[in-house]
This record gives structure tokens, C-alpha cells and sequence, in this order.
């Protein structure tokens, strides 16, 4: 789904495409995909080319939010979910900084050190 996603988005040329893997960070998505457009026109063109793409393969699209004013539009795909934004809301949002943080590094387990008893 997420090849599909980033395709749509780069049929209608968005910009700076990103993809951040955030599901130890949340339970409710596994996926970010952030977008760049030029104006509201491109903003909606790009979300409903999203949303057409992947309902044409077979994806549900549970809502999409923004599409009114175009600046920022969202797409929720259950597992993805997709930002159009213009560059200003972008950068002021800065969804990147947000949501771009390292998976923690999970405790290795110790060896115990076999103990040898000495022989009698």
C-alpha cells in the first residue's frame, strides 16, 4: 500500500515525498506519508488522486479531512495515513520532527556465565 501511495503522489508531482514507519509510536497506524504541494488546486488534486488510487486496488479509505481550504488535506488509510500540505503549513506543523523518532533498542538478554564446579 505504501508503494501505491507514493506513486499516486508522484503521478501529480508532489514534492518532498516522505514516509516515516511510526508504529512504535502509535497503535493506530503504522505509516506517515507526507507531501508537499504548490497551491490548494494541486493540495486537493493530490489527495484525491490518493484516495482513487487506492480505492481502485482494493483499499479502504476510512475519511479525509482539509479538503475545504486545501492547505492541508488528510487521508486516512487505516494502516497510512497521508498529509498533502502546502509548504507554509508544512514547515510550521513540521509533522517530520513530530513523528520522525528512532524505534528504542530493545534490552539484549544477558548470557548467564555457565558456573563449572570443581571436580572432587
Amino acid at each position: 500500500m505504501e508503494k501505491a501511495v507514493v506513486a499516486a503522489l508522484e503521478d501529480i508531482k508532489a514534492r518532498n515525498i516522505v514516509v516515516l514507519k511510526v508504529a512504535h509510536l502509535s497503535p493506530l497506524f503504522e505509516r506517515i506519508v507526507i507531501a508537499s504541494a504548490d497551491s490548494t488546486r494541486q493540495v486537493k488534486a493530490l489527495a484525491d488522486n490518493v484516495r482513487e488510487k487506492l480505492k481502485a486496488q482494493g483499499a479502504q479509505v476510512l475519511s479525509v479531512e482539509g479538503e475545504q481550504t486545501g492547505e492541508w488535506v488528510l487521508v486516512d488509510l487505516g494502516a497510512i495515513v497521508v498529509h498533502v500540505m502546502q509548504p507554509a503549513i508544512r514547515q510550521y506543523y513540521n509533522l517530520e520532527e513530530l513523528w520522525d523518532q528512532p524505534e528504542p533498542k530493545r534490552p539484549r538478554a544477558r548470557k548467564s556465565a555457565a558456573r563449572t564446579q570443581p571436580s572432587a
